[in-house]
């Protein structure tokens, strides 16, 4: 089920009214009522993958309180390793099997060796990447004794299932949600209506930034031959807009989904379009996926304990991982290891954590150092993306090539209408400002507007409401659905 659908615009008011007035508070009736939803949320998808979902639950549930009982430390390792094998092995199947017998397949071919085999038309289940390094995160955690294993199977199904974050994140730590789920939860009026206007600006950064870019997005990629240099650079950069309001315009609307019935989910994007280099990026950027992999993979290799060659090794094996993460293509290893590239200079140089504070946070203007840091930082962020959403990595090479070329003096293509126009020059402006504005809070609208007279910040939601409305047309699938 998509946010922005019909479907959602239906289920979402009638699970909220159900939640709060039908179950008179008791956690069990809210758990088993979020746990149905979640499975009619992820089912109107593809019902068949439900079962994959039940059966990661359960073996997790089991790991988890036997490992709680185990103390002997072989087996419960052995426990970790049977948890590591069976949801990574699910992940690896639906997931990278054609990859990996396509690129096996190639290998015999260099060397002159005939080798065949049959693909399988696999269906990549919506969110597996998501869920199952949620359910990790809940077994790593437990061996680690950093937390109890629950007794509840129904409050595990409920922390696995959570609809709204179960597809495309926050990934979220078993450490802060689950304990969400045995708490009683009270209807608290400021928290829903905090929830709202971040659901708010996360369909404006979906429906009036990311889909008002996608057509003209995929036009030039996919014709990225017939353009010349200017307009692939304008078409790189609305990806970069395109991706950024897709992917935390989802974010924003499953936080403040989740805050109609009284949970908490960690930021996810703290906007990282006005960062300074690139470890600053990284730090803003689905930040729940990095630290996922700082805490489970870069620290148990060593992180930054065993000298700079080894941190070096570490940050490369990261930002590989991540990029693969991210699909079954050559594509996404290349954009990860172009960010580990540009990371590389910081971290010998030790300026990777330079900029820690807000950009500008005592002033409403940036310095002429700060929009040339952030301007260099943006550039090297969209160059990378060209990879991230190019076919095959020639097909990157060619794209950059043809921006490099002296067709990047001539003017570029502009959409075809003052509507067209208005959405892909005005508003992302706009969008630019108010996020600039809010960039101290969590999400733009968290605080923006509180020193106006009621009235006019009203109107303001109003009129942000309004748009989304007029400007809404088909409804467009996120772009991290697939991974």
């Amino acid at each position: 089920m998509l946010f922005n659908s019909i479907d959602f615009a239906v289920f979402l008011p009638l699970v909220f009214l159900i939640y709060w007035f039908a179950t008179q508070g008791n956690i069990k009736k809210q758990n088993i009522l979020l746990v149905v939803a979640s499975y009619i949320f992820y089912g109107w998808w593809d019902w068949r993958f439900l079962s994959l979902i039940f059966f990661s639950t359960v073996v997790d549930f089991l790991i988890g309180r036997r490992l709680g009982k185990e103390s002997n430390h072989r087996k419960r390792k052995g426990l970790l390793l049977l948890s590591l094998i069976v949801n990574l092995g699910f992940l690896g199947f639906f997931k990278y099997y054609n990859f990996f017998l396509d690129n096996f397949i190639a290998a015999f071919s260099f060397f002159g060796q005939d080798f065949t085999a049959s693909s399988l038309k696999v269906i990549l289940p919506v969110g597996i990447s998501f869920y199952t390094f949620q359910t990790l995160s809940y077994s790593i955690d437990v061996y680690r004794k950093k937390m109890e294993p629950t007794k509840s199977f129904l409050v595990f199904s409920a922390f696995v299932s959570f609809f709204p974050q179960l597809v495309a994140g926050p990934i979220e730590r078993a450490t802060h949600l689950l304990p969400q789920f045995v708490k009683k939860r009270k209807f608290e009026y400021g928290q829903a209506v905090d929830g709202l206007r971040q659901i708010l600006w996360g369909f404006f950064k979906k429906i009036i930034i990311a889909d008002s870019c996608a057509p003209i997005v995929n036009d030039i990629f996919n014709n990225s031959g017939d353009y010349s240099g200017s307009t692939l650079l304008v078409g790189a950069i609305l990806f970069a807009f395109q991706i950024y309001g897709d992917f935390s315009g989802y974010s924003d609307i499953a936080i403040g989904t989740a805050r109609l019935f009284g949970f908490d989910l960690k930021q996810n994007f703290a906007f990282p379009y006005f960062s300074r280099d690139i470890s600053e990026f990284w730090r803003r950027w689905h930040i729940s996926l990095s630290t996922w992999f700082r805490d489970y993979l870069y620290i148990p290799l060593g992180g930054s304990k065993g000298g700079k060659w080894l941190t070096i090794r570490n940050v490369f094996i990261i930002f590989i991982v991540s990029g693969f993460w991210h699909g079954a293509n050559w594509t996404f290893i290349a954009w990860g290891t172009l960010h580990a590239l540009l990371y590389l200079p910081l971290l010998v140089l030790n300026r990777n954590r330079a900029n820690l504070g807000v950009v500008a946070e005592n002033s409403l203007f940036p310095s002429f150092r700060e929009v040339f840091s952030m301007l260099f930082t943006f550039a090297m962020v969209v160059l990378a993306w060209v990879f991230f959403r190019a076919d095959t990595i020639g097909h990157a090479v060619d794209y950059i090539a043809r921006i490099a070329s002296p067709s990047l003096l001539s003017v570029p293509e502009t959409p075809k209408g003052m509507l067209n126009l208005l959405r892909v020059v005005l508003f992302p402006v706009v969008f630019i400002l108010i996020e600039w504005a809010g960039r101290k809070d969590q999400y733009a609208l968290e605080t923006l507007g509180f020193g106006w007279h009621p009235y006019i910040r009203r109107a303001f939601y109003f009129i942000l409401a309004l748009v989304i409305l007029l400007f809404s047309g088909t409804e467009e699938a996120f772009i991290y659905f697939q991974f």
